[in-house]
């Protein structure tokens, strides 16, 4: 099975990255991330100036992280002398060096990273929704690079397709989508208090919780600018979610949270689930995925669901989900068609996937 992704000149071993952030932050979880497989390696934001990290800084569920963590902690000095010129001797893939954020940022901080940067990776997190700043941002490192450019979109953009123009148009090469949901804020309420935020209590989200979000923004810049490539980013817990967003237009993936959630071995391990999930899915390779177009038929038509009974082991979630009280038990499950609106909910939720529907290929 061949697990390679091709974009831009590069040719990575598989399609799964380090999302930047913590894990990324030196020369150590550089190499880490090497070792663990990954087909590209990006670094933690690096900017001009150091911020100033609340402690603690990072929270963890089951389905989200909220971060205020902001970018890194380390000066330029000591990435560009120490962290890159020691990873640059035990570099074997490309490596993506995150950088932010304005364009006054860019003009110190390209020329000193050029020479490590395969690409570049280019956060708008702190600079507003103003297309023409960040225009003139990617024209900026454009003029003193000829490296890829990967500028980072935040959800908060209201006109991804705008921004995919703007930034192709100015000569980025692609977009990673997304960035972390936000601001967001966690309440401990025995304390009553709130934890994890910055000084004006905020943090940002990332995990699971968002992977829908980025999936429908990266479908709406590959639709917009076909092109451009993008890196999908925000909510990858599994092989299956690197389908899903190939599918949906990524070239690759990155992935952070579910690291921060489950622990650094999944990327070790979702590389491996990657040949299997493909198998499953009846695809031949990543590229195989890739060229696979996405349909959406949307019907009008009523329909009743219904039942496999050799599945169904009377749990009655169906009946309590359903909002339009149109399921009930007689003897088995069964949908009453002058309340049912055909919604779908029940097919979702089955855990046996006893209720189908046609239209949902049931």
């Amino acid at each position: 099975m061949n697990l390679k992704t091709t974009f831009d000149g590069f040719t990575l071993k598989n399609p799964l990255m380090p999302a930047s952030g913590p894990l990324v932050g030196d020369d150590e979880k550089l190499l880490f991330m090497q070792e663990a497989g990954c087909g590209a390696v990006v670094t933690k934001t690096i900017s001009t100036k150091r911020p100033k990290i609340p402690k603690p800084c990072i929270y963890g569920s089951n389905q989200y992280v909220q971060n205020s963590e902001l970018w890194s902690e380390y000066p330029l000095e000591k990435w560009e002398t120490e962290f890159l010129a020691s990873h640059q001797k035990v570099k074997d893939r490309p490596l993506i060096i995150s950088v932010g954020y304005s364009k006054e940022d860019m003009e110190t901080l390209i020329p000193r990273l050029d020479a490590f940067a395969d690409a570049f990776e280019v956060s708008t997190h702190y600079v507003g929704t103003d297309l023409s700043i960040i225009g003139e941002t990617v024209k900026t490192i454009r003029r003193l690079t000829k490296k890829p450019i990967y500028m980072k979109i935040s959800p908060h953009i209201p006109d991804p397709e705008g921004f995919a123009k703007v930034i192709k148009e100015k000569g980025a090469n692609g977009i990673v989508a997304i960035n972390s949901l936000g601001p967001t804020i966690q309440i401990n309420k025995e304390r009553r208090a709130i934890e994890y935020g910055a000084q004006d209590g905020f943090a940002w989200t990332t995990g699971p919780v968002i992977k829908n979000l980025a999936l429908a923004i990266v479908y709406k810049i590959k639709q917009a600018e076909p092109d451009l490539t993008v890196i999908g980013v925000g909510g990858v817990a599994s092989a299956e979610d690197i389908i899903e967003f190939l599918l949906a237009g990524a070239s690759a993936v990155q992935m952070l949270s579910t690291a921060l959630i489950k622990g650094k071995q999944m990327y070790e391990k979702i590389i491996h689930d990657l040949e299997k999930a493909l198998k499953h899915y009846g695809f031949e390779s990543i590229e195989d995925v890739k060229a696979t177009p996405l349909e959406n038929k949307v019907s009008y038509e009523w329909e009743l669901p219904k039942l496999k009974e050799d599945l169904c082991i009377e749990c009655m979630l169906c009946e309590k989900v359903c909002p339009y009280f149109a399921i009930e038990f007689k003897d088995k499950i069964t949908f009453n068609p002058d309340k049912c609106t055909s919604c779908g909910l029940c097919v979702s939720k089955c855990p046996t996937d006893a209720i189908t529907m046609d239209k949902l290929g049931g």
